[in-house]
């Protein structure tokens, strides 16, 4: 069942990534003090990014019990390991580096120089299994339900690596596919489809940037999710959009949130 979004508009990025990581840091915590655990899945690209950076900045991350965190990703460029464009190495970067996890809970996409080589299909199908393996009597499903999914829009409406009229956003039984021919570079990708996006309890998309207000204003607007991916997108208990006022530029103002900060 789908969650109707909720808007948050936020004056700039910076102001958005921060507060996006203040909010993250208050869902983790809340899931941990419940459940003893939390699962995230992260985001790459310049808002996830940015919210990870901002995160690293902030005093309140010592809340989080890292060692209590596991952490997935929504997709992945297939690239060999410690390449520079993989979301993982840029998590790291950001984040990931300088945070006391348990390594056995950072689930990494697989790299084209892992144990499957250069079949992003055989890549995928493992991806998949290591979710299923996660997921609990409780979760009702093949993926664990997700605290917090995380995902960037891009200016074509794309989330994770679900491009608009591709097989891998019309996906309904696999949890995890290999993409071929992705319009940006690298072509070649691993990505979570939209039935494993919606066993999140909370699905957030973080927009930010004049280029990413068409995207925005398609996909709030009742578009089609083959058409504009990003529409499809929601969580089972909370659907967040997280904008700067460029990204919102363009929406209709009977969307626009009646008292963002």
């Amino acid at each position: 069942m789908s969650t109707a979004p909720q808007l948050v508009v936020h004056r700039d990025k910076e102001l958005m990534a921060q507060a996006a990581a203040a909010r993250l840091i208050t869902r983790i915590v809340d899931a941990q003090a419940s459940r003893g655990s939390a699962s995230v899945v992260l985001t790459g690209g310049r808002n996830g990014n940015g919210l990870l950076a901002a995160l690293a900045a902030a005093p309140a991350r010592d809340a989080i019990d890292w060692g209590r965190l596991d952490l997935w990703w929504g997709d992945e460029r297939f690239l060999p390991e410690g390449d520079p464009e993989r979301n993982v190495t840029q998590a790291r970067q950001a984040l990931l580096d300088s945070v006391p996890l348990d390594p056995k809970r950072l689930h990494a996409m697989p790299a084209s120089d892992g144990p499957h080589g250069t079949d992003v299909d055989a890549a995928a199908a493992a991806y998949a299994r290591e979710l299923a393996t996660a997921a609990g009597p409780e979760n009702h499903g093949p993926v664990p339900t997700f605290d917090v999914l995380m995902l960037g829009v891009g200016p074509d409406t794309h989330v994770a690596s679900l491009f608009p009229e591709l097989p891998a956003v019309r996906e309904t039984d696999r949890t995890v596919v290999g993409v071929h021919g992705a319009p940006k570079p690298p072509p070649t990708r691993v990505t979570l489809t939209l039935p494993a996006i919606r066993a999140a309890r909370e699905v957030w998309l973080l927009a930010a940037g004049e280029d990413k207000a068409g995207a925005a204003a398609i996909a709030l607007s009742g578009a089609g999710e083959i058409q504009a991916p990003a529409a499809g997108a929601y969580g089972r208990s909370r659907t967040l959009w997280l904008l700067d006022s460029a990204a919102a530029s363009q929406l209709p103002r009977s969307l626009y949130p009646p008292a963002s900060p």
